[in-house]
C-alpha cells in the first residue's frame, strides 16, 4: 500500500491530522500530493518520515527542529535508537534473527529459534528475544533499513512456530478461569496476542481464541454465549486517544465481565482513562505478573 489519506497517517502515527496539518502549513514538515480537489495524498515516505517525528518527540530536539531535519537525519536519530535496542545478554540472537529476516532464511531462523527453545524456553524466548527482535524490525522499517516484506517474512515465521506450539499444550482445567481473546477491527498483528495465548494456557485457563480483525458485536455474542471472567485485547495501531476512549468505554460498558485487559503503548496509555473494568497492558511481562499473582 503506497496512498494514505491523512486520517490513514493519524491513525499509524497516533498524531492528530489537526496536528499534522499546522506541522505541514508552519514547519513544512510532510509535503503531500494533491487531487484536482485539493484533497492531501501521502505515500510511504509520508509515513516513514512521520513516524521517525513523532518517534522522537520525547527527546531533548523540538518540534519545530524534527520538521526541519531531513529524512536522513531523523534516521540517523532513530538509528541510535536502534543501536541502543541491540545490548544485552541476548543481543547475539537477535542479530541473528533479524539477518535472517533480511535473507529470508528460514532454515537460519529455524536453527535460531530450535536453539533460543532448548535454551531458554518458549515464554523466556519471546521476551527476551522474539520481542526484542519484533521492535528493531519496526525500528529498522521505520529508518528504511528494512523491507516492509522482510518483516512480514519473519512475523509468519513466529506464528508459525507459537500455532506449533499451542496445539502441543494440554486442556484446560475444568475449574479455570475464561479469557476471551481478539484483536480489534482494522488490526492484523497478532503475535503479541499469540503470547499472551500461550502465557494464560500453560496457566492452566481456558483460552477462546477470536483471532484478529474482529467487530465488537461478535466479541459481544461470544461474551453472552460463554460469559467468560476476562477479556483481552491488543491495539497495535497507534490510534487517536479519543477514538481508543469512546472504544473502550463501549466496552466497558456493553460486556459483563470481571476484568478486560488492553495492551497498548504506554505513551497513548496515559491519554487515556480506564474506567473501572480496565486495565492496562504496557509490557509483554506484565500479564505473566498478573497471572503468578492471582492462580488459577
Amino acid at each position: 500500500m503506497d496512498s494514505f489519506s491523512i486520517s490513514d497517517l493519524a491513525q499509524y502515527s497516533g498524531i492528530k491530522p489537526h496536528t499534522i496539518r499546522i506541522w505541514e502549513k508552519r514547519y513544512n514538515a510532510l509535503k503531500p500530493d494533491r487531487s484536482l480537489g485539493n484533497t492531501r495524498h501521502y505515500n510511504n515516505s509520508h509515513l516513514r518520515r512521520l513516524l521517525n517525528i513523532s518517534g522522537l518527540l520525547n527527546t531533548d530536539n523540538k518540534v519545530s527542529e524534527l520538521c526541519a531535519m531531513s529524512d536522513e537525519k531523523l534516521e540517523c536519530l532513530n538509528g541510535q535508537i536502534l543501536q541502543s535496542e541491540s545490548s544485552g545478554p541476548n543481543r547475539y540472537f537477535i542479530s541473528q534473527l533479524i539477518s535472517a529476516a533480511l535473507h529470508y532464511d528460514e532454515v537460519l531462523f529455524t536453527n535460531l529459534f530450535s536453539h533460543c527453545l532448548l535454551r531458554f524456553g518458549l515464554k523466556d524466548t519471546y521476551l527476551n528475544v522474539l520481542y526484542p527482535v519484533l521492535v528493531r524490525i519496526g525500528l529498522m522499517w521505520q529508518t528504511g533499513k528494512m523491507a516492509t516484506a522482510s518483516e512480514h517474512f519473519i512475523s509468519n515465521l513466529v506464528r508459525q512456530k507459537f500455532f506449533t506450539t499451542l496445539d502441543s499444550l494440554p486442556p484446560f482445567r475444568e475449574s479455570s478461569s475464561t479469557w476471551i481473546l481478539f484483536l480489534p477491527e482494522n488490526e492484523f498483528h497478532e503475535l503479541g496476542l499469540l503470547m499472551a495465548n500461550y502465557l494464560l494456557r500453560i496457566s492452566g485457563c481456558r483460552v477462546i481464541y477470536l483471532g484478529m480483525n474482529v467487530p465488537v458485536s461478535s466479541v459481544r455474542t461470544a461474551v453472552k454465549q460463554l460469559r467468560p471472567d476476562h477479556i483481552l485485547l491488543f491495539f497495535v495501531h497507534n490510534d487517536m486517544p479519543e477514538n481508543l476512549q469512546n472504544y473502550l468505554d463501549k466496552l466497558g460498558k456493553d460486556l459483563p465481565v470481571k476484568k478486560i485487559y488492553a495492551a497498548l503503548d504506554p505513551g497513548l496509555a496515559s491519554q487515556v482513562k480506564k474506567g473501572k473494568k480496565i486495565h492496562f497492558l504496557q509490557s509483554p511481562g506484565e500479564l505473566e505478573r498478573i497471572l503468578s499473582e492471582n492462580p488459577v
